[in-house]
């Protein structure tokens, strides 16, 4: 596994090592000792989540104000844009952003620290979404960034309007939002 530094120096890329022929391929997604190592974050991860989105969805930017996730994510078919922002009022950082390009092809996962807001769009016909989490699912804590806030300026690669839920049209700005000491 190699990791790839981010100017957010709590976020990673990381790239497993692919061994492929004729037959397919083989890797390793996850070993919780190489894991530690890379990124210095010892912790575990207590759910998977698996999603399918189409083309031009974009979720997020989510988070639990309390029961904080982090996340281990990747794609396992098609491609997305990949965003983490850093909600911590301490961090000299907070209110920045990183993105990568993750897809089926690149097998990369980006390791997103509690503390941040996530998000992605999908941009191939669809996409499956895997991610690991270090605490549960908590709707009563979850909270929405507005994916469009100006402040946070992100670049999203969108080929006309996205198409995003209900619940994430009404997040709010950064400036709104709870956020984390």
């Amino acid at each position: 596994m190699q990791v790839t530094e981010t100017r957010i120096p709590d976020v990673k890329i990381l790239t497993p090592r692919v061994f492929g022929d004729e037959r397919g391929f083989f890797m390793e997604s996850y070993n919780q000792k190489v894991f530690h190592e890379l990124t210095g974050a010892d912790i575990d991860f207590v759910q998977d989540n698996h999603s399918r989105s189409s083309q031009h969805v974009l979720r997020g930017l989510h988070y639990q104000i309390k029961q904080p996730q982090g996340k281990l994510v990747r794609v396992i078919a098609g491609e997305v844009f990949d965003v983490a922002v850093d909600l911590r009022q301490s961090s000299p950082t907070f209110g920045q952003h990183v993105s990568a390009i993750l897809s089926a092809d690149n097998h990369q996962q980006m390791w997103v620290p509690p503390g941040f807001a996530h998000g992605f769009l999908v941009l191939s016909d669809s996409a499956e979404f895997l991610y690991k989490t270090t605490d549960f699912y908590a709707p009563e804590y979850e909270r929405c960034i507005i994916w469009n806030d100006s402040d946070l300026a992100i670049d999203w690669p969108l080929v006309g309007e996205p198409l995003v839920s209900d619940k994430d049209s009404k997040g709010l700005k950064l400036s709104q939002a709870e956020v984390y000491p």
